[in-house]
């Protein structure tokens, strides 16, 4: 009785997974649906700038921009420009974006969009323009 129950188990984590993964290949492998659930999250989307704001120069300095993905969810950027060259941008651009999600109460930062400098991990990017920022 017990292997019959975990067999339908076992089936119903496959389906699972192979629904994830259906869903993650129909949207190009990017991030659609952002929740808390996703916090500490690394993730991956295409996204549109629609507004640059000032640097964060208190401790590290971040580059801070928002963006909109393909759902409408708006999103802040801070891309540290200690660890990485800053991002030329232009609201309406089209970006590509690595990177690890924090949930907040307006929507979410992407944040470690560089590369790790004790490589701990692969880190994130933007791209924009053809060009990869890490």
């Amino acid at each position: 009785m017990r292997r019959k129950h975990l067999s339908r188990l076992v089936v119903a984590v496959v389906v699972a997974i192979i629904g994830a993964l259906t869903t993650w290949l129909q949207t190009g492998g990017q991030q659609e649906d952002w929740h808390p659930g996703l916090d500490g999250q690394w993730v991956e989307t295409t996204a549109t700038v629609y507004r640059l704001l000032p640097d964060d120069n208190v401790g590290s300095r971040h580059q801070r921009f928002l963006v909109r993905a393909p759902n409408g969810h708006s999103l802040l950027i801070a891309h540290n420009i200690d660890l990485a060259p800053r991002v030329p941008l232009r609201e309406h651009q089209s970006i590509e974006i690595r990177g690890m999600f924090e949930w907040n109460d307006k929507g979410g930062v992407i944040h470690w969009t560089h590369h790790d400098p004790q490589r701990r991990h692969n880190g994130g990017y933007i791209e924009a323009a053809g060009k990869q920022y890490r």
